[in-house]
């Protein structure tokens, strides 16, 4: 089979430059002496560095996960070339202000460009993307002193970050950590507590790891009111910035997961003997308000790693379904007939087109949220970049959670397509399964991000957040209406099809709302995670429904065949995604706006 691209850059360029206006970045001050092509040449850069020092070992590590001899961990040595490339090409500092060392890269290229690399690599790729947000988290909140120790040598790649919140017997309810933080003299901190599933918790790849830690100073008060933040670094730093003793931070030993097997995953003990040097990161008791900003952005992450998964098994399965001869179609009884390639068959094509609009509309959905991330951040005025970060906020999400869970159901459908020879090791579908999985449970399960779209995102500042994109999704139906040509054929069924679900989605929503107001808390929630999923396919057929738009919008100008083809084809996933997986809301809000209670009522002693 031929070499498979890792992104479609078509696709690529098609979602920065026309589903998303990117072009319009460079009239922003921060951006003025950047171009387009600087822009193509930072993504041709990461995919260069994608296809040589990452894809280079995706099975491998997979097949050869880290070991733990005592002492030291011990990762296969391309893990270190392609940490090393990463941090050379300067992505680790990418998207710093020129007179930081960094080179003022807008968020969606830095994003596109990670993709590239998670499309290679998921496994690898974790180590920077960890040390992209401990790092930003320090530029964001830490004193200029721990800034200047720290961030340069977390730029230049010497040094890895970590996020450092679950403990073994708390995954998610963080209120309920109990890693203390006792205050010295000279102004730092003990630490003492467990922490789990950490991610790069320890490596061979960099001298050092910054550990961002959540703890509770002693006497703060309980709950997420009473968290701090500290930097702990594995090994402490000098004055001079070089390498003092060993902190009191210690691997206890290597957690072994189904999937992303490359990125070592750990238990770490702080405070075996006298307690892990700890710095405060801002003020007491507001570290968790700080860590949102790491795990919002990793949020996005995990979403966009979940879509290139399972984009990577839709290309995949393409190209196998696009080789493979077997069977011949229903009105061909010759058995000595040649045989046809299953991508002739009608229900492999449902399978691909199926993985087409769950990982083309998922990739388009973390896209637009990071251009969110960017307008909050650099948008022209204040009222620009508010509006942006209320969006942004609202569907944080869903941006999460719709990918992983759907991401993964388009690797089911590669294995499906690969047969037998799905469920080998010899082909990758099964491993971008394996790998895949573990995204429904990263920075949150899809029953927490229920809870928080419903009991806080949603109702938040008198629904200032829903309205608005509710707002922002009518948008596109003034477009179709205004414009005649848009009023014929497909994009009018699709477009009067989303308008009715977004109407639906528009009365169980206050239905829902009365209900908590009403202090049902208990009945309104319990089946957040239905709306969480019935949110998600209505923000994501309208994703699809602004790519038909501009498809149709395309096609009408008669463009050479290969583009057409491309346009045709966001078309059919457009239609596919509105026609057969919108729909399935109607039943979400039957349940929904009856506050259905089947699952709330079930008793433990009946199971």
């Amino acid at each position: 089979m031929s070499d498979i691209k890792l992104i479609d850059d078509r696709d690529i360029e098609f979602l920065l430059y026309e589903f998303l206006d990117t072009q319009a970045l460079l009239e922003r001050p921060r951006y003025q002496e950047h171009s387009r092509e600087i822009f193509n040449n930072t993504l041709d850069t990461a995919k260069t560095i994608a296809h040589k020092y990452f894809a280079n070992h995706n099975t491998k590590g997979d097949e050869n996960e880290p070991s733990f001899d005592g002492e030291k961990v011990h990762l296969i040595p391309e893990t270190q070339a392609a940490w090393d490339a990463f941090a050379e090409a300067g992505f680790l500092a990418a998207a710093y202000d020129f007179d930081e060392g960094g080179l003022q890269m807008p968020e969606i290229i830095l994003r596109t460009a990670m993709g590239y690399v998670t499309a290679a690599n998921p496994s690898t790729t974790v180590y920077p993307f960890l040390t992209l947000g401990a790092a930003n988290l320090i530029r964001s909140f830490a004193s200029d002193k721990h800034k200047a120790t720290y961030l340069p040598p977390m730029m230049d790649g010497r040094f890895a970050g970590t996020m450092a919140l679950t403990e073994p017997g708390q995954g998610s309810a963080l209120a309920d950590i109990t890693t203390s933080a006792k205050p010295q003299d000279d102004g730092t901190y003990r630490i003492f507590g467990q922490k789990m599933f950490i991610t790069g918790g320890d490596q061979s790849l960099t001298e050092n790891i910054i550990h961002m830690v959540l703890a509770r100073v002693e006497g703060a008060p309980v709950g997420t009111k009473g968290i701090s933040m500290f930097i702990c670094p594995k090994v402490l730093v000098n004055e001079d910035g070089s390498l003092g003793e060993r902190n009191d931070v210690a691997l206890a030993g290597l957690l072994h997961k189904m999937g992303y097997k490359n990125a070592t995953s750990t238990v770490l003990n702080f405070g075996e003997k006298d307690g892990a040097v700890g710095y405060l990161v801002g003020e007491e008791n507001k570290g968790l308000s700080y860590m949102f900003q790491l795990m919002n952005e990793a949020r996005i992450s995990v979403g966009s790693g979940a879509s290139l998964l399972g984009y990577q098994g839709y290309n995949y399965s393409l190209e196998y379904a696009r080789n493979r001869p077997q069977g011949r179609p229903p009105t061909d009884r010759d058995p000595s007939s040649k045989q046809v390639n299953i991508i002739e068959h009608a229900d492999v094509r449902r399978m691909l087109l199926a993985q087409k609009a769950y990982c083309e509309g998922s990739l388009a959905l973390c896209l637009y949220a990071s251009s969110l991330f960017e307008d909050s951040q650099t948008g022209i005025t204040e009222e620009d970049r508010k509006a942006a970060f209320t969006l942004l906020d609202l569907i944080t999400p869903v941006v999460k959670t719709f990918p992983s869970k759907y991401g993964l159901k388009a690797n089911e459908l590669a294995i499906q397509i690969l047969g037998g020879s799905g469920y080998i090791r010899e082909y990758p579908v099964e491993q971008y399964y394996r790998d895949n999985r573990l995204n429904a449970i990263h920075e949150g399960t899809d029953g927490i991000h229920g809870l928080d779209l419903l009991a806080r995102k949603v109702p938040m500042k008198d629904m200032a957040g829903y309205q608005a994109m509710s707002k922002e999704m009518k948008k596109i139906l003034k477009t179709i209406k205004s414009d005649v040509n848009l009023q014929e054929g497909r994009i009018r069924e699709l477009s009067d099809t989303f308008k009715d679900a977004l109407k639906t989605l528009d009365n169980t929503t206050m239905m829902l709302m009365m209900t908590l107001g009403k202090g049902k808390i208990e009945l309104g929630l319990a089946n957040a995670n239905l709306y969480l999923d019935m949110f998600g396919r209505v923000l994501v057929s309208w994703v699809w429904l602004k790519q038909a738009v501009i498809a149709q919008q395309a096609l009408d100008q008669k463009p050479h065949k290969d583009d057409e083809n491309f346009y045709q084809g966001k078309l059919q996933a457009a239609q596919y995604y509105i026609r057969w997986e919108l729909p399935e809301i109607d039943h979400l809000a039957k349940l929904l706006q009856a506050n259905d209670d089947t699952c709330l009522a079930m008793q433990d002693e009946w199971f």
